[in-house]
């Protein structure tokens, strides 16, 4: 039936006698209809979910992927904040990548939602994610040819470690919201961020912090209100999207405090992640590397401009109404760049 379509197709095209345009704008319909369509595709049957099984040294687990549209050279596997947060972070990209052909995949990492939890400790690590990545980009065929990995916060780190080990399989790398360094990061959170705070507001904070009685109620309100909808999203709390609540709630709360700690002003006490540094190493990056920044950001937006400097084919992308989350408080200037990355970079034009 396609078949009998497609060549009555090409004749109209052939013999058509209407402007130059109308007929591109067929030919890019065709195209999106490709684009969008789960033909002889092996996960047509779970509407593109794939449960990956992956191999650690505490057994096989399983971990829940989604790819949306087809596209054989521009492939975004997205690698969500926390850790143990969702993909559901990235539910805005539904608005913007389809209509660009831009094939991306939805992930959870182990320990999230939508994957397995073991209740282990020791696979917690930098290192075993980033076999996981590995594990998850064999999986769904990515390669240099098509292969982008975008990663936000936690995300970020993610990727910024599986580059330096496993960069010859990536076309593309795009840091998000993430600093380079764990101590300069804890150092912006406490030297420039809290006194940005109301003295009375940020007392009362750290007067929680240094009891250790985070299960405190006041501490998350507090935070939430003056804290989140200043550097976080900035939107009033009853206007922060449904998906990232969703995802707030299903937090794992296990993997985030072992590895980030308590404390939301730089990563503290025993978490593992608190001397993680690689600033030093981002010379070795040599694939075209975008790095966005945003005004009101947790991070830095200094430091991750230099780091986009100090990769060997870098971009910078500032979000200048943007916090943490700019994907959705600064979606205009967000998407135009992380978009015109991708499409620069498959063009050869980067």
């Amino acid at each position: 039936m396609k078949a009998h379509y497609l060549f009555i197709l090409s004749i109209l095209l052939l013999i058509s006698c209407k402007p130059d345009a109308e007929n591109t704008t067929l030919k890019e319909n065709t195209s999106y209809s490709e684009y969008l369509s789960f033909e002889n595709r092996d996960d047509q049957f779970t509407g593109g979910i794939k449960m990956i099984p992956i191999t650690t040294e505490k057994g096989t687990f399983k971990v829940w992927t989604k790819r949306v549209g087809t596209n054989p050279t521009k492939k975004v596997l997205l690698l969500h904040g926390g850790p143990g947060m969702t993909h559901e972070l990235y539910s805005c990209f539904d608005g913007y990548f389809p209509q660009e052909e831009i094939e991306y995949i939805y992930y959870d990492q182990l320990g999230s939602y939508y994957s397995d939890k073991p209740d282990d400790l020791d696979l917690w690590t930098t290192e075993r994610f980033v076999e996981e990545v590995e594990q998850v980009r064999k999986a769904l065929g990515l390669d240099a040819s098509n292969f982008y990995l975008l990663g936000q916060s936690w995300g970020g780190i993610l990727a910024m470690e599986y580059a330096l080990k496993y960069q010859d399989h990536l076309k593309g790398l795009i840091i998000s919201n993430m600093m380079s360094s764990i101590p300069e990061y804890n150092t912006y959170a406490q030297n420039v961020l809290g006194p940005q705070m109301d003295p009375a507001i940020y007392k009362e904070i750290k007067t929680i912090e240094d009891a250790g009685d985070f299960g405190n109620p006041k501490y998350g309100e507090l935070l939430f209100e003056h804290y989140y909808t200043e550097h976080v999203l900035r939107m009033p709390p009853d206007q922060w999207p449904e998906a990232v609540m969703r995802s707030l709630t299903h937090a794992n709360n296990q993997v985030y405090v072992h590895m980030q700690g308590y404390s939301e002003f730089g990563v503290t006490g025993n978490a593992t992640l608190k001397e993680w540094d690689v600033k030093d190493r981002l010379k070795e990056i040599k694939v075209p590397t975008l790095v966005i920044g945003a005004k009101y950001d947790t991070m830095d937006p200094a430091h991750m401009e230099w780091m986009s400097k100090e990769v060997q084919q870098g971009r910078y992308l500032f979000c200048p109404n943007g916090s943490h989350l700019s994907q959705y408080d600064d979606q205009k200037n967000y998407f135009e760049g992380v978009i015109n990355f991708v499409k620069d970079v498959d063009d050869d034009a980067y």
